[in-house]
């Protein structure tokens, strides 16, 4: 049986090139940068004010000038409007360019204004003050924001502040969610005795939404002919299928024989592991990836954001995360030798640490749980009691 670090390695190794696309920057959200931006002039682009107040020229302070005559208003995007003298001063706002013939602002808060005439109530006043001077923060034609890079709200923000229009990002995998099984009916319909609604590939789905890949959902019934139409389909259409359910030892488990004759080679099938045990990974010489999960909706949970969202990063480009880890709230035992995911609730304590509180649940199958957990802490193959204040790596699914 597979380990689970081979099945990780294995997996990583299978990752790809899927091209690049351009998107409108307001739709570029989530997706990889696959350009250097660049500033397309200096940024500020001016000299820009940072207070509301008055603007003058310091030397009027060096010569002990306390009252200044405002000869005009200038807001945020106003031509500037020069002094001709040294008593004079600019009423400015803030966000804009401060004329060439002053070189100091002062905030409202130390000066008083009344019938045009601004009086200081502060000595305390340094030269160049209150401003944001052109170019301190990049130079036109720096890189402000480097390829390979997630696009996040600030970087949507860069983009805008350059007038990059348009970004060049990797393209996501195309992916098609697959479920089978004639126990399955849809979440419209009232299920008899002995069916269930489909919700494995809504989770999936929506999952993958937080990653902004927008995957289509097919339904295969227990029929061997539709099965390996359908599948043949997909190999063909994807570059990645995920599987729930039908890929264990049942005899009405289609999918295995399925990939098998259409030549979907197996990288490994079984992992020592819980939930999950069952999961088959393989490639096709179409170059479509198949993640077969277990149908138990917590093992597809599982295995999804422990392997696939681990291969979406790493054919992305994206930085590996480092591990992170938490503290065992208290006492666990688990006896099957299989390396064991905790569904736990996660808190903090006092001192700043993790702590990975163990929420009892009933199999595989209890997916009730997953709305009031958090993580699964990995508990290691090789033991079966785990103590309070053991420190193990936690896979966190909760995306709030």
């Amino acid at each position: 049986m597979t380990t689970v670090e081979e099945a990780e390695k294995l997996v990583l190794a299978q990752t790809r090139d899927y091209g690049t696309e351009s998107l409108p920057f307001g739709q570029a959200l989530g997706y990889v940068l696959a350009e250097d931006l660049k500033a397309d002039r200096d940024l500020p682009p001016f000299n820009r004010v940072t207070m509301d107040g008055i603007a003058i020229k310091y030397a009027a302070i060096e010569n002990g000038i306390q009252v200044f005559r405002v000869k005009a208003t200038q807001a945020a995007g106003d031509e500037p409007v020069q002094i001709d003298e040294a008593g004079e001063c600019i009423e400015i706002m803030t966000g804009a360019v401060l004329p060439f013939s002053v070189d100091t602002v002062i905030r409202y808060e130390d000066v008083k204004i009344s019938d045009r005439i601004a009086t200081l109530y502060t000595t305390d006043i340094k030269k160049g003050q209150n401003l944001h001077l052109q170019g301190v923060d990049k130079k036109q034609n720096d890189v402000i924001a480097t390829s390979g890079q997630l696009v996040s709200p600030a970087i949507i923000s860069v983009a805008a502040s350059v007038g990059k229009t348009h970004l060049l990002v990797k393209k996501m995998p195309r992916v098609v969610v697959i479920s089978s099984g004639d126990e399955l009916v849809d979440v419209h319909e009232t299920p008899l005795p002995y069916q269930i609604r489909k919700s494995n590939s809504y989770t999936v789905k929506a999952v993958l939404k937080l990653h902004y890949i927008d995957a289509d959902i097919l339904h295969i019934p227990d029929e061997p002919a539709v099965t390996r139409e359908q599948i043949q389909y997909c190999l063909n259409n994807y570059d990645v299928l995920l599987l729930s359910g039908g890929i264990s030892m049942g005899k009405f488990d289609y999918i295995p024989q399925a990939l098998e004759e259409l030549k979907v080679e197996k990288l490994f099938h079984k992992v020592a592991q819980r939930p999950g045990k069952p999961f088959w990974f393989g490639r096709h010489n179409t170059g479509a990836l198949v993640f077969a999960f277990p149908g138990n909706p917590v093992a597809t949970f599982m295995c999804l954001h422990r392997y696939f969202l681990l291969w979406l990063n790493a054919t992305l480009g994206l930085p590996l995360k480092p591990p992170t880890y938490a503290v065992l709230g208290k006492d666990f035992v688990f006896q099957p030798a299989l390396q064991y995911y905790l569904q736990v609730k996660l808190q903090s304590n006092e001192q700043g640490r993790l702590i990975a509180m163990p929420v009892e649940v009933n199999g595989s199958g209890d997916f009730a749980n997953l709305a009031d957990t958090e993580a699964f802490l990995q508990l290691p193959l090789e033991r079966n009691e785990f103590k309070a204040g053991e420190v193990f790596k936690v896979w966190k699914f909760n995306h709030d």
